[in-house]
């Protein structure tokens, strides 16, 4: 009893091994929430308190808490399905029934962990190789990238159960062709980037260690991806499996696969890297006809602002020459009205006022003496009579005068 007491404290005081997708935060790695747990000795596992219930298929049983009751009966639906395709690429199956815990929310999550094993914070999905045991939130299922962090750690756990000993490039190379991420246009640009800047990799220096600086990170993504893609496109699934195979009886990668691919893993790295430039370099996006496509699309769209552009420029001219047009109509009413209300009216007789004209010249001329009294015009136009014979005139002569002199008036 204490040879096994002393041999469990061994075993709980080793040093455990992380290998986390990228390093120790969401942001280095291309899920966000992906880690992985292997080589790493944790004591013997029982079946989670927590778990609720189980869904088994033919090659996975399912431990799901009571909220991930319904997430792990669809997960049944496919997972299937799912494992089929990683023999296209790999050309193996790995043995054994392998056991998703599939819980809802952090708390659940953290609580399906292996006892030594718990999850880092930022991660939503855990591999535990060597126990052929995956860790899901539930939640993540249905992220956008939930079915490629999914794909990822059963590639994890496929190389972790086919064999021992894979270099870093290659372990992650083919969990992102299983999952499809080799086709993104994050890794296109990665590159092109390398290849333009000269920065790619050797695999020999991945096989181990990862680059720290992101931008670094993501070129050793992406051509681990490009590489796997192009050895099992040029040798296919049987080669993969003989390179797995020998892996698995415990021979070095470099001479599995020197056996699998009658190569070095240095000439085929090289005929890799010389083929590069021409398709992820400057001539592909000048002579490739999606890039006609591309400029074509992009020249329609410039006509079309310019286009709008021109149309928007020209309404606000007519916009313009309009209010400028209303500006100078509006001044010259002004100027027009100020120049009726300066101009002075004419002098002229006030209303009602009676003017007096002499009368008609007499048709038969005066005597050399006259014998009327003498008379004068007054500067009024009126006659009167002189003072010295104003005594002498009768009553009512005057009136009979102007009787006889007729006066026009001007009304």
């Amino acid at each position: 009893m204490r040879h096994l007491l002393v041999l469990l404290l061994l075993l709980l005081a080793m040093p455990r091994a992380w290998a986390q997708g990228l390093g120790e935060g969401s942001g280095s790695h291309p899920h966000g929430g992906e880690a992985l747990v292997d080589d790493v000795v944790l004591v013997p596992h029982s079946r989670p308190a927590i778990a609720a219930g189980e869904v088994a298929t033919k090659r996975f049983r399912i431990l799901h808490t009571a909220a991930a009751t319904v997430a792990a009966k669809e997960l049944a639906g496919q997972i299937e399905s799912v494992r089929d395709g990683f023999g296209n690429i790999l050309g193996r199956d790995w043995p054994g029934v392998t056991e998703i815990r599939l819980g809802v929310g952090r708390e659940e999550f953290e609580a399906l962990a292996l006892p030594g094993g718990r999850p880092p914070g930022w991660a939503v999905a855990l591999a535990y190789p060597s126990h052929q045991i995956i860790l899901l939130d539930a939640l993540s299922l249905h992220a956008p990238d939930g079915q490629q962090t999914l794909r990822h750690e059963l590639a994890h756990v496929a190389l972790g159960q086919l064999a021992r000993g894979w270099p870093r490039w290659f372990q992650e190379g083919v969990a992102q062709n299983v999952t499809g991420e080799r086709f993104s246009i994050t890794h296109y640009s990665a590159l092109f980037r390398a290849v333009t800047q000269e920065r790619v990799f050797h695999f020999e220096d991945l096989s181990s260690d990862w680059p720290d600086l992101p931008a670094d990170v993501e070129i050793a993504y992406a051509q681990s991806a490009a590489f796997v893609a192009h050895l099992s496109t040029r040798y296919g699934p049987q080669a993969m499996g003989l390179l797995i195979d020998g892996v698995r009886a415990g021979e070095p990668f470099e001479t599995a696969f020197g056996k699998a691919f009658h190569t070095s893993l240095d000439v085929e790295e090289a005929g890799w890297r010389d083929g590069l430039a021409a398709r992820y370099g400057w001539l592909p996006l000048t002579t490739s006809s999606a890039l006609l496509w591309l400029t074509a699309s992009i020249l329609c769209v410039a006509a079309y602002a310019r286009r709008r552009q021109q149309k928007a420029a020209r309404l606000a001219e007519m916009t313009a020459q309009e209010a400028a047009d209303e500006a100078a109509l509006r001044l010259m009413m002004v100027a027009q009205q100020q120049a009726a209300e300066s101009v002075t009216p004419m002098a002229g007789p006030a209303p009602h006022q009676e003017l007096y004209w002499p009368g008609p010249a007499p048709s038969e001329p005066e005597p050399e003496h006259p014998e009327a009294p003498p008379h004068a015009e007054s500067a009024s136009g009126e006659f009167s009579v002189g003072p010295e014979h104003e005594s002498e005139q009768p009553a009512g002569a005057d009136d009979a005068l102007k009787a006889r002199t007729a006066k026009p008036t001007l009304h």
